[in-house]
C-alpha cells in the first residue's frame, strides 16, 4: 500500500522531536514539580490520593499532545503559536495544582479547557476522519466536568474530577462501539518519534528530582558528609535513567514491527508511563527529605516515599516490558521488592544509609543486566540460522 502524500489533511509524518515540543515538555514538567511540592508538604494517604488524581488528569492530555505532534508535527508558525497557547493552558493548570482542591480549582479547570481546545483544533489537521469527533466528545466532556468541579466545593469537586478522569481513560473502553477505541486504526503513529518524545520527558522529569536534591540541601551546614549524600542522591536518578533507556530501542522495534496494532500498543506505552512518572514524583519528595536530614532516622513516610517511588518506577518499567513482550519482567519486580526492603534501614538508621542501600540495589540490577546481555550476545545462533546448514 502506497502511503498518502503529505497535504492539508495528511501532513508529512513526524521524524525527529522538534525543539518546540521539548519546550512544551519543560512546561508540563512544572506540573510534576508542583505535584512533588504537594506531596512533600503532605506525605499522607490523602495527599497521595490528590496527587494521583491530578496527575492522572494532566497526564492523559500530555500524552494526547504526544500523539498530536506525532500526527501533526509543529513545523508551521501557526502550529507553533497554537502549541504555545496549549502551553499557557498547562502552565495555568500547574500554577493551580497546590491549592486545586481549595481556592484555585476554577483556574485549574480553565487551564485544562485551554489545553483540550488547542489539542482538538490542531488535531483537525491530522486526517483521522470520524475518530476526531469521537475523541472530542470525551475530552470536552472531561474538561466541562473539571470546570464544574472547579466551581463546586468539597466532595462535589472530588466527584466531578474523578468522573472527568474516568470519562477520559476508563469509559471509552467500557463502551468501545461509541468511543475512539473502535477507530484506533485511524491513528498512524511513527514509532521513532513516539519513543523519543517519551524518553525526553523522562529525562526532564528526572531532572526535576535533581532540583529536589539542590532544594533540600542545608547550605549553612555543608561538610564532607553532606557532599557525599548529594553525590549519592544524584547517582539515584542516574541509575533510574539508565534503567529506562536500557529498554527504549526494544520498545521502538516492537512498535515498528506491527501496523494495525500499533496504536493499541502505543496506548499501553502511555499507560505504562503513569506509574513510572508518578514514581519519579514520589521519589523526588523522598530525596528532598533525605538530603535535608541525612544523618537522622527518617520518618516512615519519608522512607516510604523514597523507596516506594523507586519501586513504583520499576513497576512501570515491568509493566511496559510485559505489555510489549519486549524483555523479562522478573528482574524489575525482584529489584522493586529489594528496594522496599530498605525502608527499615532508613527509619532505624538514617536517610544516608537508606540512600546507599537503594543505589547498591539498582547498581547490582544493572550489572546483572549487562552480564546477561553479554552472555546472550556470545551465544551461538540456533541450528538452521544464518551461516548454518549451507
Amino acid at each position: 500500500m502506497t502511503p498518502a502524500r503529505p497535504g492539508p489533511g495528511n501532513p508529512a509524518p513526524a521524524d525527529r522531536v522538534t525543539t518546540v515540543e521539548v519546550f512544551f515538555d519543560l512546561v508540563f514538567v512544572f506540573t510534576l514539580t508542583q505535584l512533588t511540592r504537594v506531596l512533600g508538604e503532605d506525605l499522607s494517604p490523602g495527599g497521595l490520593g490528590r496527587v494521583l488524581l491530578l496527575f492522572g488528569i494532566l497526564w492523559w492530555m500530555f500524552d494526547g499532545y504526544v500523539w498530536l505532534a506525532n500526527h501533526v508535527p509543529p513545523r508551521a508558525p501557526a502550529q507553533k503559536m497554537l502549541l504555545f497557547v496549549g502551553m499557557v493552558g498547562f502552565l495555568l493548570a500547574a500554577v493551580a495544582v497546590p491549592d486545586a482542591f481549595d481556592g484555585t480549582g476554577l483556574l485549574f479547570g480553565v487551564g485544562y479547557l485551554v489545553v483540550i481546545s488547542v489539542h482538538l483544533l490542531l488535531f483537525t489537521r491530522a486526517g483521522i476522519g470520524p475518530a476526531l469527533a469521537r475523541l472530542a466528545v470525551y475530552n470536552l466532556g472531561s474538561a466541562l466536568l473539571l470546570l464544574v468541579g472547579g466551581i463546586a466545593d468539597g466532595t462535589a469537586r472530588y466527584a466531578c474530577w474523578l468522573a472527568a478522569l474516568a470519562l477520559q481513560s476508563v469509559v471509552p473502553y467500557l463502551v468501545p462501539r461509541f468511543s475512539w477505541v473502535r477507530v484506533l486504526p485511524a491513528f498512524h503513529l511513527q514509532p521513532g518519534h513516539f519513543v523519543e518524545r517519551h524518553g525526553l520527558l523522562v529525562i526532564i522529569a528526572l531532572g526535576e528530582s535533581v532540583v529536589a536534591i539542590g532544594m533540600g540541601v542545608d547550605t549553612a551546614h555543608v561538610g564532607v558528609g553532606t557532599a557525599a549524600v548529594i553525590a549519592l542522591a544524584l547517582v539515584l536518578p542516574a541509575t533510574l535513567w539508565w534503567t529506562y533507556f536500557t529498554d527504549t530501542s526494544e520498545v521502538e522495534e516492537r512498535l515498528a514491527a506491527v501496523d494495525t496494532e500499533r496504536p493499541r500498543l502505543a496506548l499501553r506505552v502511555g499507560f505504562g508511563h503513569i506509574p513510572l512518572l508518578l514514581g519519579i514524583v514520589v521519589a523526588a519528595a523522598g530525596i528532598h527529605a533525605a538530603v535535608a536530614h541525612p544523618g537522622q532516622p527518617a520518618h516512615w513516610r519519608s522512607a516510604l516515599a523514597l523507596a516506594g517511588g523507586v519501586a513504583l518506577y520499576l513497576a512501570g518499567i515491568a509493566g511496559l516490558r510485559r505489555s510489549l513482550h519486549s524483555a523479562p519482567v522478573l528482574s524489575r519486580l525482584v529489584t522493586g521488592a529489594a528496594v522496599l526492603a530498605t525502608i527499615p534501614v532508613g527509619t532505624r538508621l538514617n536517610a544516608r544509609v537508606q540512600l546507599i542501600a537503594l543505589v547498591l540495589v539498582l547498581v547490582v540490577m544493572l550489572l546483572l543486566d549487562r552480564r546477561q546481555h553479554a552472555t546472550a550476545t556470545r551465544r551461538p545462533p540456533p541450528a538452521g540460522g544464518p551461516g548454518q546448514g549451507r
